[in-house]
Order: structure tokens, then C-alpha cells, then sequence
């Protein structure tokens, strides 16, 4: 296998693939709200938490090494977190409806249980 075919195995991995839709969903629910955006650094804080989770994903098993690949999925998870924190925040201001939020609740936890399963598959 080559070292390109190698380093893009990241891809493969599911938790990667539903970490890059949900950053991808919340973009697109960036990009459609209805407010003034005079809170432009939290819309910016929102983008990076969410982007953050496929791209520690992706770095960590880039590392090729477990134990690095364990300490970008804990990254991750921090990552994925803020972005529900900041969710519940947009929320409570209404700049999101609660259908909104719980949708992407639902998808959050989803990836979390992935990454505590890759976490724990790795520290055996």
C-alpha cells in the first residue's frame, strides 16, 4: 500500500464520515440563519468546533501511532462538546428552533459513542 493509500485510510472509518456530514450540516445551518450576525465570532467559534471533530479525526490517524491517534479522538470529543455547547447557546438566543438542535443532538451523540468506542477498542 502506498503512503497516499495509507494516510487516506482515515476516510474509511465511519465515525469520520458522520463527523464530516454533521460539520457540513451545521455549516449549511450557519449559512441559513436569520439573525443580524453581530455575534460574528460565535457563527466562527460554532464553524471551528464542528469542523474540528473530522479534522482531529483525520490528523490522529494520520499520526500512525495509537497513542496519537487516541489523543486526537479525545480532541475530538472536546471538539464535538463545544459544538453542542455553543448549539445549546444558539439556541436559547433563538437563533435555532428546538427540532433544529435536537436533530443535531441526536447526530452528536452518535459520533460521541463512536469515539468512546474507538477510544476504549485502542486502550486495550
Amino acid at each position: 500500500m502506498g503512503k497516499i493509500e495509507e494516510q487516506s485510510r482515515y476516510k474509511d472509518l465511519a465515525v469520520w464520515q458522520k463527523s464530516l456530514a454533521f460539520a457540513d450540516q451545521v455549516i449549511d445551518l450557519i449559512d441559513n440563519l436569520e439573525t443580524s450576525r453581530k455575534h460574528y465570532r460565535l457563527f466562527e467559534q460554532l464553524e471551528s468546533a464542528a469542523t474540528s471533530v473530522p479534522m482531529n479525526i483525520a490528523e490522529g490517524k494520520g499520526r500512525n501511532s495509537e497513542k496519537e491517534f487516541m489523543r486526537f479522538l479525545y480532541i475530538a470529543r472536546g471538539s464535538l462538546y463545544e459544538t453542542l455547547t455553543l448549539l445549546e447557546i444558539f439556541k436559547l438566543r433563538g437563533w435555532i428552533i428546538s427540532d433544529q438542535f435536537n436533530n443535531l443532538q441526536e447526530k452528536s451523540n452518535e459520533i460521541a459513542k463512536m469515539i468512546n468506542g474507538l477510544i476504549r477498542a485502542l486502550s486495550k
